[in-house]
């Protein structure tokens, strides 16, 4: 049984002039200890996705229609109070800029400790040894003292890690990840994708990790998920989708990544831009950037269809789909 099942999310933000469909018709899965990568240009929707699965969409924006299920139970249709007590301990988030997360005048230690007495059934004494614990299972060196530091005492990369432990405070069964190496050098994103990598193994808890970047994907992930201008575009084993893309526009995506043993003179680029979400035009919401398009990809919109391995809303599978 799935762990996550998102079906034909809808997310609109009302408009004084009409109402702007940010995510139209999304639909994936996540299995226990599995990790989806959810790939695609700034504006394709990735972050709102997350920000809707944990219950975080900013006012105007709202879930029109749609359902998001975990382990077989709606959770879009809950209240504020409601889903506070889902997020924590059934669901954790880790943001791309840990210090958005952590607060100042706390030290990491109070809040952590904080999150878990809200969520686990522990006195104070046990909810600080856990506390340490999970700061040791992060990579924070000298858990026991630092525990007692704040937020600024720390190095980005040592936040991250600490977001990471309140993350993981209260054992979720999901982890949301936005962006959770940007902001972080090579060296220091590689031990953080392992760290996401180890929690998954250990402690079978499924990742949704929400990027941009293709050699993070390529590394972590189990499937990946590509969207564009708020639509699904391909979904299947990550292998696959990068070796052998199925859409137009993840091609554009892979062509765009340095390759060291090419001889190319210069990188390869994806003509145009995101449309606008008052502007997506008719049909496929990529056919005005795409070199393959033809009149039927103006004028009617592809749903997913087998596309060998993966699944890609591109009708040049139509003739697989049948």
């Amino acid at each position: 049984m799935s762990l996550l099942q998102v079906k034909n999310l809808v997310v609109e933000f009302p408009h004084r002039r009409g109402t702007l469909r940010a995510l139209d018709d999304i639909s994936f899965e996540i299995a226990p200890g599995e990790i989806l990568g959810v790939v695609g240009e700034s504006g394709a929707g990735k972050s709102l996705t997350g920000a809707a699965i944990i219950g975080l969409l900013d006012p105007p924006g709202r879930v029109a229609s749609g359902q998001i299920l975990l382990q077989g139970e709606r959770i879009d249709h809950l209240s504020s109070q409601q889903m506070r007590h889902i997020r924590g301990r059934r669901i954790g988030a880790i943001f791309q800029d840990p210090l958005t997360s952590l607060n100042p005048l706390y030290s990491v230690g109070q809040q952590l400790i904080e999150t878990i007495l809200a969520h686990l059934p522990l006195s104070e004494q046990q909810a600080r040894q856990r506390a340490i614990e999970l700061l040791q299972d992060t990579g924070i060196p000298a858990a026991q003292e630092r525990i007692d530091h704040y937020p600024h005492q720390f190095s980005g990369g040592m936040r991250q890690r600490v977001v990471i432990a309140l993350a993981l405070a209260a054992e979720p069964q999901l982890i949301v990840a936005d962006e959770p190496t940007t902001a972080l050098d090579v060296s220091i994103q590689a031990q953080i994708i392992g760290l996401l990598k180890k929690v998954c193994k250990d402690r079978g808890a499924a990742v949704m990790l929400i990027t941009h970047d293709m050699g993070v994907i390529a590394e972590t992930c189990d499937r990946v998920a590509v969207l564009y201008a708020g639509r699904l575009a391909e979904i299947g084993p990550v292998r696959q989708v990068i070796g052998q893309p199925a859409h137009p526009y993840t091609r554009g995506l892979m062509a765009c990544i340095p390759d060291m043993d090419s001889d190319r003179p210069k990188l390869s680029q994806i003509d145009g831009a995101m449309p606008r979400l008052n502007a997506i035009p008719s049909g496929c919401a990529f056919n005005p950037r795409c070199p393959q398009a033809s009149d039927r990809c103006r004028s009617q919109r592809p749903e997913l269809m087998p596309a060998g391995v993966t699944t890609a809303a591109c009708w040049l599978h139509t003739q697989e789909a049948t």
